[in-house]
């Protein structure tokens, strides 16, 4: 057996390169894109030197924060649709646990990005070192088994030869649709530098392709039969159905069969807003014409989704029988479906095909689009907003920004109450044209996860929308994506706090209180520039008083060469109708009148929703 004596650390790197995909047109690309890396003790001298090596092959760049920049890897992976992934690597101690939020928003997505941070001494002499916790009980523990609850697959790496064996094994976690999610390698630092004499077929060149499982005969006729006999059926597209790219089979089945289509946020952007079957967002964050059929139909279809209780409305939003289709057993079986279990596109195919001729009833389909119509007259009323000083709400400027935008630009959020009006509201004009993080709703991910998603789609236009609160908790990636000369735009919600959780506060009868600034127990409000801010960073930036000004400002950052930042003052106690029942514990006693009222009537909207 040939052999070539690499440290460990060298010999990662060189599997890396050597990983390649096949995408769908026969194509092959790298499979790893990059790598995030704030070097510190525990990589630099390790995994730092490798790198450097290969910087040609494999490019680094560096982060300001370790979690953004594991978040931008996160969003990488979303944008190009899990078909190339990148590497975030830190130091120990809190450099490595900086990452653990990262790879929670990985592994609750379903989204691939491996983990590299420094670990330990493998040989225990240097004990402790900097940066180390101790566990007194147990000895082989340190900060970063953190990890391990939050890995699809974790190894501490202690042996250069251990790498033989686990690094098959994390990229299957990387890869495979059903078990897709972040892989944690906790590399010791000193393993990082110790050498071995690898077998050299471990570094051949591998080719992955995305696997489409087929789906079971039996399951197979049980969803057709279903459909079959179904008067009012309806699709769920979920985030399976971008991973899988069957935004097409999708379309295709819902046109042959004239059923509608609901989208989840994850979903959202597989059909074009405009597709007269597209019923729009369902849901906490749905929409009346979304919701209504979701009520009202008997056989439900959801694709690639895993009904988390905003979609489900806390398991009480659809009431007809559930058919799963999902490469995820543990999804398929979600509030008593029926699984079908089988890639997306391979699914509906399939399908479709055991259907044959059904259509929707007649009526349903005229249903369909009285709510659909319904709906847009809703907008109508909530959306236009004058071009003066009034303070606009979010939809309106969820609205202003979507029509001054490209229709092929993408739309990047996540926290707070921009999801919600965003769902609703945004209107995507090309396939892939909303990126949303709400799986895990992790504040800071917006303008980290718009740099990532720059990065995969260059030929695009990206606009990240994010609140006054979020940018406060990661703004950093700013000078990042200057200082790498991306095209981006920003824009920042000011509504002076946490105004989507303030109403959630309100709505379950608690005073307003720690959410605005202005019921905080603060000396003083902060006025901050946000756009002063975010000029200090490098960026082109501007505070715009109305709509009218904000129109002008996001057109004209879509033709400026680089960073731009337009902020605007919203008003944070309007949010737009929709939405659903969904479970929030309201305390039973209180001191409060609102407060106990507000629990009867939650108890009671319960027993009726869900039956009890």
């Amino acid at each position: 057996m040939q052999t070539v004596r690499l440290t460990a650390a060298q010999a990662l790197v060189r599997y890396l390169v050597n990983q390649h995909i096949e995408l769908d047109d026969g194509s092959e690309l790298p499979l790893f894109a990059g790598v995030w890396a704030i070097f510190g003790h525990g990589n630099v001298a390790g995994i730092g030197e490798a790198l450097y090596q290969v910087k040609d092959q494999l490019p680094t760049y560096r982060g300001h924060n370790e979690q953004s920049m594991a978040l931008a890897a996160i969003a990488y992976a979303k944008a190009r649709q899990r078909q190339q992934i990148m590497v975030a690597t830190s130091s120990i101690g809190p450099g490595a646990t900086n990452m653990v939020t990262a790879a929670a928003v990985a592994h609750v997505n379903r989204l691939p990005v491996l983990l590299l941070p420094g670990d330990v001494f493998a040989s225990g002499q240097p004990d402790p070192v900097l940066q180390q916790t101790e566990d007194f009980a147990d000895g082989s523990v340190s900060a970063n088994d953190t990890f391990r609850p939050v890995s699809r697959y974790f190894q501490r790496i202690t042996r250069p030869e251990q790498l033989i064996q686990a690094l098959p094994k994390a990229m299957v976690a990387l890869t495979d649709p059903a078990l897709c999610g972040p892989v944690t390698l906790s590399v010791c630092q000193d393993t990082q530098a110790m050498a071995f004499d690898f077998p050299e077929h471990l570094f051949a060149k591998r080719v992955w392709r995305l696997r489409r499982q087929g789906p079971d005969q039996f399951e197979l006729q049980q969803a057709a039969q279903l459909l079959l006999q179904a008067k009012r059926p309806l699709l769920v597209a979920g985030g399976g159905v971008r991973y899988s790219l069957a935004e097409e089979q999708l379309r295709h089945f819902a046109e042959r069969h004239h059923i509608p289509v609901v989208e989840t946020q994850a979903g959202k952007s597989s059909l074009l807003a405009s597709h007269p079957l597209n019923a729009g967002a369902v849901g906490v964050t749905g929409v009346s014409s979304g919701n209504t059929l979701a009520v009202e139909a008997d056989v439900i279809l959801a694709v690639g989704t895993r009904l988390q209780d905003f979609i489900s409305g806390s398991n009480t939003l659809f009431k007809g029988q559930i058919i799963q289709l999902n490469v995820q057993p543990m999804d398929a079986v979600k509030y008593r479906a029926k699984s079908l279990m089988a890639d997306a596109r391979v699914g509906l195919q399939a399908l479709s095909d055991e259907l044959h001729g059904y259509a929707s009833p007649n009526a349903w389909q005229e249903r369909t689009t009285t709510q659909i119509a319904a709906w847009a007259e809703t907008c109508e009323t909530i959306l236009p907003a004058a071009d003066d000083h009034t303070i606009p709400s979010d939809a309106q400027v969820v609205a202003a920004v979507n029509g001054s935008v490209a229709d092929h630009a993408i739309v990047v959020a996540a926290a707070g109450s921009l999801p919600a009006e965003l769902h609703k509201h945004w209107r995507a004009g090309a396939v892939g044209g909303y990126h949303l993080e709400y799986g895990y709703s992790c504040m800071g991910y917006e303008i980290c996860g718009g740099m990532g998603v720059k990065l995969a789609c260059p030929e695009r236009e990206v606009v990240v929308m994010v609140g006054d609160g979020s940018y406060m908790m990661m703004n950093s990636d700013i000078a990042s994506a200057v200082s790498l000369g991306l095209q981006l735009t920003i824009v920042v919600l000011d509504n002076r706090g946490f105004s989507c959780i303030n109403r959630l506060q309100m709505a379950t009868g608690g005073a307003n209180f720690n959410n605005l600034l202005e019921h905080t127990y603060n000396k003083g409000l902060a006025n901050i520039d946000f756009a002063s801010h975010a000029r200090a960073m490098g960026a082109d930036a501007h505070h715009v008083a109305n709509i009218g000004e904000l129109k002008q400002a996001v057109a004209a950052a879509s033709k400026h060469d680089g960073v731009s930042v337009v902020v605007i003052d919203t008003d944070p106690l309007h949010a737009s109708p929709g939405g659903c029942y969904w479970e929030v514990e309201v305390p039973s006693v209180s001191a409060r009148e609102e407060v106990v009222t507000q629990h009867q009537e939650w108890m009671a909207r319960r027993k009726q929703e869900r039956g009890y």
